[in-house]
């Protein structure tokens, strides 16, 4: 049976992370909300029905459905098909460090949202732009190299080399921070000009995994939906500047 991921249609969102395992492990899968399940439920439909019968329902896409099973939360979703794609580490304990990186992506990935949504998700950018502006401005300058430097130092330190960000082979988490490098690059081209010389294991492992044959031809496919100002990376030029 295929996988059922449940995501917005119309934005990769935090569903693409997803995305990039299924693609990469070349696994059965439909994106319900893209229509590709022609007899399944929309989301909405399906979020209703959970809500009025299943005892434990997600709280919001993305969430997989894999039979009767109902996955919520993107680093939950990955943790649980990491080792069914072949996409986690074989050690036990690696899986829980693995896991414990997806969670901080999932950080990083808030707080990139945070930039052009700082006060409330229900408000309109153009509600909040001088504290997106703000906000912008201490992610460029603090958050963000906070973050890729841990991410770089991680890569750094792994005692099985830089080309993995856990053991030596390829998990769901080198796929995450690709995501994450096309992203930011996507937001913040100015503040992420450099990205190369700051952290160039991280930007090497980003070129790596775009190599990868299945992930780029996902990358050349319609189902790869392009970045926009729907997504959580969202490129507005007043809220971007060049760094050194």
């Amino acid at each position: 049976m295929a996988y059922e991921l449940y995501y917005w249609d119309g934005l990769q969102g935090r569903g693409e992370f997803v995305r990039l395992a299924l693609e990469e492990a070349q696994a059965p899968y439909v994106d319900v909300a893209r229509g590709e399940k022609k007899d399944g439920l929309g989301i909405g439909a399906m979020m209703g029905e959970l809500e009025g019968g299943e005892p434990y329902p997600p709280y919001a896409p993305p969430f997989l459905k894999d039979g009767d099973l109902i996955v919520p939360q993107t680093a939950n979703i990955l943790f649980y098909l990491g080792p069914k794609l072949k996409l986690a580490p074989h050690n036990e304990g690696l899986r829980f460090v693995a896991n414990g990186l997806q969670l901080t992506i999932a950080d990083l990935v808030t707080e990139a949202h945070d930039t052009h949504h700082p006060i409330a998700s229900g408000l309109y950018y153009e509600d909040q732009k001088d504290a997106a502006k703000a906000r912008s401005a201490d992610f460029i300058a603090h958050r963000m190299p906070k973050f890729m430097s841990y991410f770089e130092r991680v890569l750094t330190q792994n005692p099985d080399g830089p080309r993995h960000m856990v053991g030596n082979a390829l998990t769901y988490v080198d796929l995450s921070m690709f995501q994450i490098v096309e992203g930011l690059r996507y937001a913040f081209p100015k503040a992420t000009k450099h990205f190369a010389d700051h952290y160039p294991h991280v930007v090497a492992l980003r070129d790596a995994v775009a190599k990868r044959p299945n992930i780029a031809a996902y990358l050349d496919s319609e189902r790869r939906l392009p970045f926009n100002d729907t997504g959580i990376f969202r490129h507005y030029p007043e809220l971007d500047r060049a760094v050194r």
